[in-house]
């Protein structure tokens, strides 16, 4: 299908940034491929909603060939299912590790893997994963290893992905945030979450849209991870 109007993938995309982010893109004109779990049919013939564990290594491709079928090509994934487990390292359990390597590491590697092998029969692409600033600025006060872990590697691995593409049209990128206000943070909690950032504030999601947004736009721009912390990473 010749089209040349572009198309999104969203991962997590039923709640909170994700959600957001695909309201973002429909509203510049993208049509859009939303997965997660949970998430619902779309009336809106923009708007592809395809169900599935973003931990099974079947689902990111069998999303990227969705949307393939339904729209012919894949221009931007955004990768950003992920899941925090904050607990001392000790306390860790083996079912805890997998779930977290699987949401936050396997989702991330065979969704990109399957999104770049289309964006690079088109010779261009966008690819942005949302990590977390705990894994350039671990605190003292949020025990943090299995997310360092796994979203350090998705840090590493788009800087690695973003050499290894840059001349066949294809960028990667990734977004750093802080704590974010979503309806994951309980309001009780958003004072104490609020004093871990140098500038006495929790993120909002429109703060984590703006910087995808740039990075979609900023065609010189690849293997950045653009921090959007309050100045974690910066220093306490």
């Amino acid at each position: 299908m010749e089209n040349e109007q572009k198309v999104a993938i969203v991962t997590g995309a039923s709640q909170g940034i994700g959600a957001a982010l695909v309201t973002a893109f429909l509203a510049r004109g993208y049509r859009v491929v939303g997965t997660s779990r949970t998430i619902r049919p779309s009336d809106d013939p923009a708007l592809l909603s395809v169900a599935g564990d973003i931990g099974d290594p079947e689902t990111g491709p069998r999303v990227v060939a969705e949307a393939l079928a339904r729209f012919g090509r894949v221009d931007t994934l955004v990768n950003n299912a992920g899941i925090f487990v904050a607990k001392p390292f000790t306390d860790y359990t083996p079912e805890d590790y997998a779930r977290v390597v699987a949401t936050n590491l396997t989702g991330f590697h065979f969704t990109t893997q399957a999104a770049i092998a289309a964006m690079a029969k088109q010779g261009a692409g966008h690819v942005v994963s949302i990590t977390t600033s705990l894994v350039r600025a671990p605190s003292s006060k949020v025990p943090s290893v299995l997310a360092s872990l796994s979203k350090g590697g998705i840090d590493a691995a788009t800087r690695s992905l973003a050499i290894e593409y840059a001349r066949r049209g294809i960028r990667v990128n990734a977004v750093s945030p802080g704590v974010i206000r979503t309806p994951m943070h309980a309001p009780e909690t958003h004072e104490a979450l609020a004093a871990l950032h140098p500038v006495g504030r929790m993120g909002d999601i429109p703060d984590i849209i703006g910087a995808v947004l740039y990075l979609e736009d900023a065609g010189f721009v690849t293997g950045e991870t653009l921090h959007v912390d309050g100045g974690q990473a910066a220093g306490a």
